[in-house]
């Protein structure tokens, strides 16, 4: 299935004649690209478990990282299989995962049906939300001049969004500042679940995430739980996303734009390299 239409649409634009300040219009006929949104049907050894709108790309990929990151599998190996099926409703991925897996899916399953409510409201579904993540442990520095390249290599690696202009993406950069993968979709959750999917099945090495949407406690939550050190976000974070990352001792970045960014929390895994540079410079002389 492809991810992108075309449509017939009408453009308007005023234009303004600056000799008189008179407004005219211009209304035109043009072809333009729009992002498919499509229903994927996440199916758990033969039982639906949830519908999200996605772009129809990288479905493996998010089916692995949607699987982790809500705590549905432990690690990929819990996943048997993963097939990709196109119904005339939308898309089924059919995932096969281990028993045990499938038993404490049910029981949640099972406990969540009793409850009623908007599903936030009150101690017992909040407590629902909040999940037990690890803390994680330093072990690196990011020189954090390298957002500038890293921001310029997101926006020009966003195939989709550069022809649709409507679509979130995710991308994963190794310390040096090399972009090592990106996943984009209509839905900012669903292109970062895309995203850790591809991280879950590569060598585990140091990086950071780049988000091209504000960073909220989910984003931070599914970070945290593939133990990515460092989330940046082209946008703000929100008050419990912050609270959530020092809990976990996550590197939480936002507003990042060229020659600057706001630090949340996490500065400890922050340098400038020219500050760097500088007191090597002095304990040598």
């Amino acid at each position: 299935m492809s991810w992108i239409t075309k449509s017939t649409v009408n453009f308007f634009k005023k234009l303004t004649n600056n000799k008189h300040s008179q407004y005219t219009s211009l209304w035109q006929e043009k072809e333009e690209t729009l992002a498919v949104e499509t229903p994927v049907a996440l199916v758990y050894n033969g039982i639906s478990h949830t519908v999200m709108m996605c772009s129809p790309q990288d479905l493996e990929d998010f089916a692995l990282g949607f699987s982790l990151t809500e705590g549905i599998i432990e690690k990929p190996a819990d996943i048997y299989g993963i097939d990709v099926e196109e119904t005339c409703n939308g898309i089924e991925v059919q995932i096969e995962i281990a028993t045990r897996c499938f038993v404490a899916l049910k029981e949640r399953r099972r406990t969540l049906a009793g409850r009623t409510g908007c599903g936030i409201c009150g101690t017992e579904q909040l407590d629902q939300i909040h999940k037990n993540l690890p803390i994680l442990h330093r072990t690196y520095v990011l020189d954090i001049s390298l957002l500038d390249g890293c921001l310029k290599k997101l926006h020009s690696a966003q195939q989709l969004g550069q022809q649709t202009g409507s679509t979130h993406a995710a991308a994963f950069f190794d310390l040096h500042g090399n972009l090592l993968a990106i996943r984009e979709d209509v839905g900012r959750h669903v292109a970062l679940d895309k995203l850790l999917g591809w991280y879950a099945t590569q060598p585990k090495q140091q990086g950071f995430v780049l988000i091209s949407s504000r960073a909220s406690y989910e984003m931070v939550q599914k970070v945290v739980s593939v133990g990515i050190e460092c989330l940046a976000a082209i946008s703000a974070a929100t008050a419990l996303a912050v609270q959530q990352a020092k809990q976990s001792q996550l590197t939480l970045i936002g507003f990042a734009r060229e020659g600057r960014a706001t630090v949340y929390t996490g500065k400890e895994r922050l340098d400038f390299l020219e500050n760097f540079m500088l007191t090597n410079l002095i304990s040598k002389s």
